[in-house]
């Protein structure tokens, strides 16, 4: 460990800024972002239930949106009447549309975004990975107050990046369907340019209030877990293991209070799993003319959802992630978290082919169709068997002799012992790993050893290498922490109306470990700066703005902190978010 190693020990009293500047904390706001770490006070609080409101709305155009270029946009957050389940509900739209449109820009341009709030309430929209000003970043709280009801707020700024990106509420309004895709074409040609490109956005949409969601999961964060142990899984283990090897097992868990199959809070119980705002019946379909090169530009925009995303028949080569080019590596399939967007290339013959994209936990899926011609399908595949979590992805890397009977184990290359923060003995956490794996080339539970070609993080090689040769200059330390049974989601035991801000040097290099002592994947996202997340060996392996941290794992990257201001730092999933996982960072 580093000497000159700090935790998150950063004044709690440093000065907030709206966008006109530089200001005195503003009491108020600071409560509003308190109040969403700890669940109280989410704006964006209700989504209108009631058929009659639906009645006296335009309706909701869903599907591939509309593309808006050029260099000036009037951007409309409004309400549009939707129905996905039978149910009219209240979506939450910009111009009408889930997804929101398509905003392309170009490399180098100064473009101004003129975003208007037609709600009720406060919103916002935060423009996800993208390199600007922490004023324009749309985070209420943190880089401004938000957009009052009836009030327009003027982004503007230059770009400076190429790739595929998106942008979205930094409200409960992501859930009811505020969000987008970005599409910025570098100043050159483009190297990577194909016959046909589509955006493939994946979301997951509810019937119940947003708030009603979250609710539920701090009553009983297994809420909608249907995939819970049962007598039959008891029974094929004992006929696979013996009775006191399955006895061992369930007892192993029972006593830890917590559950193999805790992999998603949100299932499909209550989600219908979008692609580009179409549920599977619906069909989004992309058309080709047979002998094409097909660019899909996945972009995962779903609140509580990660996706297993294949295409039956086709090998998918990865020529992106979160906006930045890598060396081209063919897989037949990849997970996508929160946030992250991959872009791929297809080559298909006369035939559909199924865009296939399963939860996580395996209770359902979107789907989609590639094919020469409208109207046309492919099969759909079955959903995988749910896969439970192993003994490695709860304990880490362990020796060989603590292995010892442990089939079906996430193996870890190799350990590396820790400390904790004293903040994390408490209530509020429910697990620590003291032996986390480092390794970069698990694919995550389901995924493995499933006898197709799945992605890793080891895979991944950003072309041209890292942004900064410098190497970092002090390191700091941060724990991803939770308590399932309360629904509590931390850092360091500290949920974010507890925390103080983590302070960054500006210009200085560091290196920043995320170590997960929790059984759950978390999409971590910084704003305003990139991630360059390393080998387990110190080594530069690829460049990203939101980095999946699996449970029991340890990862670095190095951060160059090019950008002052506040900036926000979270968990992806929406309501780990609004239960704590999140931190400011003031660069100064």
């Amino acid at each position: 460990m580093s000497k000159n190693k700090t935790r998150d020990t950063a004044d709690r009293t440093t000065q907030e800024s709206s966008a006109g500047g530089s200001t005195r904390v503003d009491t108020s706001r600071r409560r509003f972002v308190q109040g969403l770490a700890a669940g109280g006070v989410l704006v964006g609080l209700s989504v209108r239930l009631t058929p009659g409101w639906a009645r006296d709305l335009p309706a909701t155009a869903v599907g591939t949106p509309k593309v808006l270029t050029g260099t000036e946009f009037d951007l409309s957050i409004g309400e549009t009447a939707v129905n996905y389940t039978g149910a009219p509900r209240i979506a939450t739209t910009v111009n009408g549309s889930l997804p929101a449109p398509t905003l392309r820009w170009r490399e180098g341009d100064t473009i101004t975004l003129r975003v208007t709030n037609h709600l009720p309430e406060l919103s916002a929209i935060h423009w996800h990975g993208i390199i600007l000003p922490y004023q324009m970043d749309g985070v209420p709280g943190i880089s401004y107050r938000g957009i009052a009801p009836g009030a327009t707020f003027e982004h503007r700024f230059k770009v400076q990046q190429s790739g595929t990106y998106w942008y979205h509420a930094h409200t409960l309004h992501e859930q009811t369907g505020l969000y987008g895709a970005i599409i910025i074409d570098p100043a050159q040609d483009d190297p990577l340019r194909a016959d046909r490109d589509y955006v493939v956005q994946l979301s997951d949409w509810t019937d119940e209030d947003a708030m009603t969601v979250f609710r539920k999961l701090k009553k009983q964060g297994d809420y909608y877990n249907f995939n819970q142990p049962t007598a039959l899984d008891f029974f094929r283990d004992a006929a696979d293991a013996g009775i006191a090897a399955a006895l061992s097992k369930r007892k192993m868990w029972n006593q830890m209070r917590m559950s193999p199959t805790d992999l998603a809070d949100v299932s499909g119980h209550t989600f219908t799993y979008l692609m580009n705002g179409t549920a599977p019946a619906g069909n989004w379909t992309g058309v080709f003319q047979p002998g094409e090169r097909v660019r899909l530009r996945f972009v995962n925009a779903g609140t509580a959802s990660f996706f297993d995303v294949r295409i039956p028949g086709l090998e998918l080569s990865v020529i992106a992630t979160d906006g930045q080019n890598v060396e081209p590596v063919s897989v037949d399939e990849f997970r996508i978290g929160p946030g992250e967007t991959y872009d791929v290339l297809v080559a298909p013959k006369d035939a559909a082919y199924t865009i296939f994209a399963q939860s996580m936990d395996r209770s359902g899926y979107a789907s989609g169709t590639l094919a020469p011609r409208a109207g046309m399908q492919s099969e759909v595949p079955v959903l995988d068997k749910p896969e439970w979590l192993t003994m490695g992805d709860m304990m880490g890397g362990m020796n060989h002799d603590d292995m010892a009977g442990m089939e079906g184990m996430a193996m870890a290359a190799p350990a590396v012992r820790v400390r904790h923060a004293a903040t994390e003995f408490g209530p509020n956490v429910d697990m620590r790993v003291d032996t986390p794996r480092t390794n970069l080339d698990d694919p995550g539970v389901g995924l493995r050893n499933n006898g197709r070609r799945v992605l890793t993080y080891a895979d991944l090689h950003t072309l041209g290498g890292p942004m900064d040769a410098r190497d970092a200059g002090r390191e700091i330390e941060l724990h991803l922490t939770g308590n399932m049974e309360r629904y509590s989601w931390s850092i360091d035991g500290l949920a974010f109306g507890q925390s103080k801000p983590i302070h960054f040097r500006h210009g200085e290099r560091l290196r920043v470990i995320l170590h997960n002592d929790t059984m759950m994947t978390h999409p971590m996202h910084l704003h305003g700066m990139w991630s360059e997340l390393e080998t387990p060996d110190g080594k530069f392996q690829a460049r990203k703005h939101t980095i999946n941290v699996q449970p029991a794992q340890r990862i670095s990257f190095l951060v160059t902190a090019d950008a002052p201001g506040h900036w926000a730092w979270h968990c992806h999933l929406l309501y780990h978010m609004a239960a704590g996982m999140f931190r400011q960072v003031v660069v100064a």
